[in-house]
């Protein structure tokens, strides 16, 4: 019998395990792939941090928890987990695009006054001053927060992993989860080669969640596939570097795209990454293609780069995909399944998640092993989607 099983290592499953298993908790961790792996959501060499949030004034307090957090990791592994670019949100009152939640560039900023975060507003003659790679047009104005930067996300999973292990923790890799059963204080979960009880499941199953939940509630999280791309540059590779060129998010006025990217970090050869997001067409996990088209690359080079950043050229270099799992609201689910009270459901995702998960992990750990968590996590709860005293089938 364990005191916790959790279901899916990416992002949150892996934090959750090494904080369980930090507190003591007989763990153990399923995943059907082997993590980390380019299968899921948490993979890509680059996942943006910032610390004013535009999805939410709540998150700022999740995310520089989990700053603390890599920091410490960092310390305890000698891996270089989270590194401080600066970064910059681009905007105008003409945008046609959406950064996940209405008014992201002004939550943004009002987040960023209301915790002190560092940050300087640019016009557009600023902008072009000091970021000249941008092709900004004279109405937008830019966020600059010096302690934005990005995590290497599949060392951040693999760095938590190992510490789980050596906390005690069983994981078990390339195993499929087939059916959870909360039988009244004993959950059962059974696996493509064995069955396994605990007081306590976290299912953290990113673009697979939704097939362990009820169609009602299921429906409420959809999946899409995402691409991400590294351009080689046509200008000096040092203008691509940081701090000369940090992260940065542009919701664009002439497209309904968002796009974002961040400095190169491997040289020349590596080129820049550059994305942008689409949640028009849903994906199925399990079917959704892992190829990514040249037509695709050459689409995104002519519609969504040459336009707005002239020094990158036309080669790409390299091009992945991932799922996102996002919620209507873009806000992250939390909480006791409807139906099977000792299960946790962790969706903390919906594009903008990494950067919260170690933190996230934290506070989960802290609600199966303890009861209660020194984060709030009111605001993902799952009786948004359903209110209490409606019917569950």
């Amino acid at each position: 019998m364990y005191d916790l099983i959790i279901v899916g290592l990416g992002a949150v499953g892996a934090a959750s395990a090494y904080q369980a298993a930090k507190r003591g908790a007989k763990v153990l961790g399923i995943d059907r792939f082997a993590p980390p792996h380019a299968l899921g959501s948490s993979h890509g060499d680059t996942r943006i941090t910032r610390i004013a949030i535009g999805e939410g004034e709540h998150y700022t307090p999740i995310v520089r928890r989990s700053h603390q957090i890599w920091r410490e990791i960092e310390a305890k592994t000698g891996e270089e987990l989270l590194v401080v670019t600066g970064g910059l949100i681009i905007s105008s009152s003409a945008r046609r695009a959406t950064t996940h939640v209405a008014n992201f560039f002004e939550n943004t900023l009002a987040a960023a006054r209301r915790f002190g975060v560092e940050h300087e507003l640019l016009d557009a003659g600023n902008l072009r001053e000091l970021f000249p790679q941008f092709n900004v047009s004279d109405n937008e104005v830019g966020y600059y927060e010096p302690g934005a930067g990005y995590l290497r996300p599949e060392a951040c999973i693999r760095a938590e992993l190992a510490l789980a292990e050596e906390n005690g923790a069983e994981l078990r890799r390339n195993e499929r989860v087939d059916d959870i059963a909360d039988e009244g204080g004993v959950v059962r979960v059974r696996t493509a080669a064995a069955e396994y009880r605990a007081r306590q499941v976290i299912v953290a199953a990113g673009a697979w969640l939704p097939q362990f939940l009820d169609a009602d509630l299921a429906r409420h999280f959809r999946v899409t596939r995402q691409v991400l791309y590294w351009f080689e540059t046509t200008a000096p590779i040092a203008d691509f570097t940081a701090p000369r060129f940090p992260i940065w998010i542009w919701e664009l006025q002439d497209r309904e795209h968002v796009i974002y990217g961040f400095p190169a970090i491997d040289g020349k050869e590596a080129g820049v990454k550059i994305a942008t997001e689409q949640y028009a067409r849903q994906a199925h996990p399990d079917e959704s293609s892992r190829a990514v088209t040249e037509e695709e690359a050459r689409e995104m080079q002519r519609s969504l780069v040459a336009p707005y950043l002239p020094g990158v050229g036309t080669r790409c270099i390299k091009a992945v995909s991932c799922l996102y799992t996002a919620t209507p609201d873009f806000q992250f689910a939390i909480g006791r399944h409807p139906r099977m009270p000792n299960v946790i459901i962790a969706s903390a995702c919906s594009g903008h998640g990494f950067k919260h998960s170690a933190a996230i992990g934290e506070a989960l750990a802290e609600l199966s092993c303890e009861a209660g968590s020194t984060i709030d996590l009111a605001p993902f709860s799952l009786e948004r989607f359903h209110p209490p005293g409606t019917r569950l089938s």
